[in-house]
């Protein structure tokens, strides 16, 4: 017999994205909840509208916006996607098979990541996995405004079927976003005592590029992998960049 599945999302300024995330899952799951962190735009209408329960909540990082969704939870399993996230049908299919059966406390689910209206098969994307099914009693997440991780209390498995990750379908998209993450992930760096280096960054930044665009064969991705590679790299330059300017206001 099938148990029950709450699916959660935190989301912000989502209102185009998040109707595909939840139909998408709307036929295997029990219960939606969304925590909106006061979106400006019409997330939270959209969510209700197609049978979410809307919490409103300041964000103040991912683990503990997501602890937050995972207490309203109130069915066995929790599964959580983001807006730009979707459920294949066969994903569907081994989620509801799975879950009847197994023992694990957690299951990992790979993902399909489309970078510009298409699917990487290369470039350190095509060979991941996330723990995005667990049940409800036995986890939580650890972490700080960014990074955060699922801890379970229990066995993990692994799922076959692919989670498809609409990440950025187009260039504006990218950088609207990556202002928000290099931001986060430089105070996070700076709460933790990591401190800007010169030479630590002249070795990242070509290194990133390298491992992206050579190592993980992101040359066969074409121009996107190209992109990819060196978006990558200067995500790094301009996460450095920020911790050191938050090293110079704090030294005033």
């Amino acid at each position: 017999m099938a148990e029950r599945i709450t699916l959660f999302i935190i989301a912000k300024n989502e209102e185009f994205k998040i109707s595909k995330c939840i139909l998408s899952a709307r036929e295997l799951v029990s219960e939606i909840i969304v925590v909106d962190a006061f979106s400006k735009d019409k997330t939270a209408q959209v969510a209700k509208e197609f049978g979410a329960v809307v919490y409103q909540r300041a964000f103040d990082g991912f683990a503990n916006q997501k602890n937050f969704a995972l207490s309203k939870v109130s069915s066995p399993w929790a599964l959580n996607l983001d807006a730009d996230e979707s459920l294949s049908p066969a994903l569907v299919d081994e989620i509801r098979r799975v879950t009847a059966r197994t023992s694990c406390a957690g299951l990992n689910i790979p993902f399909s990541n489309y970078f510009l209206g298409k699917r990487m098969e290369h470039s350190g994307l095509n060979k991941e996995y996330h723990l995005r099914l667990v049940r409800t009693d036995k986890a939580h997440y650890e972490g700080g405004l960014v990074h955060e991780g699922l801890q379970v209390n229990g066995t993990v498995g692994r799922l076959k079927n692919h989670i498809r990750h609409y990440s950025y379908e187009s260039i504006e998209t990218y950088f609207r976003k990556f202002n928000k993450y290099t931001s986060l992930a430089a105070q996070q760096m700076y709460r933790n005592g990591r401190r800007f280096s010169l030479f630590f960054v002249l070795i990242t930044i070509p290194f990133e590029f390298i491992k992206r665009y050579l190592l993980k064969l992101g040359f066969l991705d074409g121009m996107r992998g190209f992109l990819w590679a060196s978006f990558s790299a200067f995500y790094v330059f301009v996460k450095y960049m920020k911790l050191w300017s938050l090293q110079q206001k704090g030294a005033k």
